[in-house]
Order: C-alpha cells, then sequence, then structure tokens
C-alpha cells in the first residue's frame, strides 16, 4: 500500500533583489502543510543561516528520532512493556567534501526512557534494534544508526 505525503516550501528570502548576487538574498522559507502551523526555516549556520530556526539536518534528525519513538512505544505496548516516558537528544555526524557536498555519515539515537519497576530491562533495549526493519524514516537513510538507550526505573516520567 503507497502512502502519499505533501508539503509546501515557500522562499522566505528575498530582501528586495532576488538572487542578484551570492549575498543578496536570506536562506530562509517557510513550511507549510494545510492545517498544520507552519515551521520557519533558514540555511545551517555554518553556512550563514539563521540559528534561530530549523534546517534541513534539524529535520532529518528529528524526523527520525521521532519515528522511532514512535515505533518503540508501540512495540513497547506489544511486548507488555509499560513506557512512562520517554525523550531523546540524537545527535547526527556530518561530512562536507571539498566540493562542498554534505551527507550524514551516521546517527546515534539517545533516548531516556522511564518504565515501570519490574520491567525486563534487557527485553525493552532489545526492541530498539528491531525498528530499524520498520520504521519508514530509518529505512530510508543510507546512513548507520545506533542507539545508546538510558532507562530509568520509576512510575512517572521525569519532569
Amino acid at each position: 500500500m503507497e502512502h502519499r505525503y505533501s508539503s509546501h516550501i515557500s522562499w522566505t528570502g528575498n530582501l528586495g533583489t532576488g538572487t542578484s548576487g551570492y549575498r543578496s538574498y536570506a536562506r530562509t522559507w517557510d513550511i507549510s502543510i494545510a492545517g498544520k502551523e507552519p515551521i520557519h526555516c533558514s540555511n545551517d549556520p555554518l553556512l550563514g543561516g539563521d540559528p534561530g530556526k530549523m534546517n534541513p539536518e534539524d529535520l532529518l534528525i528529528s524526523s527520525l528520532s521521532a519515528c522511532h519513538m514512535l515505533w518503540y512505544l508501540h512495540l513497547a505496548s506489544d511486548a507488555g512493556i509499560t513506557v512512562m516516558g520517554y525523550e531523546d537528544s540524537p545527535v547526527a555526524t556530518g561530512e562536507v567534501l571539498k566540493s562542498g557536498a554534505g551527507r550524514f555519515i551516521s546517527a546515534t539515537l539517545k533516548p531516556k526512557i522511564t518504565v515501570l519497576p519490574g520491567t525486563d530491562i534487557e527485553a525493552a533495549t532489545a526492541i530498539h534494534h528491531e525498528i530499524h526493519k520498520v520504521c519508514f524514516i530509518a529505512r530510508s537513510v543510507n546512513f548507520p544508526v545506533s542507539y545508546e538507550p538510558e532507562f530509568i526505573v520509576g512510575n512517572r516520567a521525569p519532569d
């Protein structure tokens, strides 16, 4: 079964003279999808972008992490593992060639997962290695993704 996804990208960086010169325009745009709040974006700050706005690299690593989280919650529920809290601070490594071409070469997801006392931590950890088989985003990237989960045993999510 195929799924279709759509988005609308609108460049917002015309400073009055368009692309008349390399420094005459901003690398900003909005992502809009009907019925959803827009996301204001910019280029990577290393390339002169606005550090206060999301860039494509931020969005990719965030999408990878979110997809992993959603599948983790699903598979944990199926396995009878109760998750009370989940947060992640993923890290991706990229490289830029002399030609200026860049790419991600790896990503590490670092989820902190709160589970109930008595949870089988080994079983909870094993779920991470099953997700790459089903996660839409993880199956679409061409770089290795590793996992460094941390488990917190408690009855509620940390504040």
